[in-house]
């Protein structure tokens, strides 16, 4: 283990994106990052399971596409950057994102943020 991690897995909420995640998440966090494109996009909205397979990503994270399991995603060494970009594409924004991983409404969420009535 890199030792410049070691006992981050006591931080709770903390979830290690190292070379080790990077290497086993590269084609979905690939497929998150083609989203910057206007075709990829398309083909998406057109079709999200057929570019998943096409992507080559596995059952379990198909599934977690499927179901916008963004906690999970993350969890699972989807980079919060890319995942961001996907968010966009199914008209979330970062802070519904961020409510949801907490398991909250989005204005529940809002009352924990300093500015509170930004979105």
């Amino acid at each position: 283990m890199n030792p410049q991690v070691i006992g981050m897995q006591e931080l709770g909420g903390t979830y290690v994106f190292d070379l080790r995640v990077s290497s086993k998440t590269l084609k979905l966090n690939r497929f998150f990052w083609n989203m910057i494109t206007p075709k990829w996009r398309e083909r998406f909205l057109e079709d999200e399971e057929k570019l998943m397979a096409d992507a080559g990503l596995t059952e379990a994270e198909k599934e977690m596409v499927r179901c916008r399991d963004w906690l999970s995603l993350v969890q699972y060494g989807a980079n919060f950057f890319v995942v961001e970009k996907f968010a966009r594409v199914v008209k979330l924004s970062n802070m519904q994102v961020y409510a949801i991983m907490r398991g909250e409404s989005l204005e529940d969420f809002l009352k924990t943020r300093l500015v509170p009535e930004m979105r």
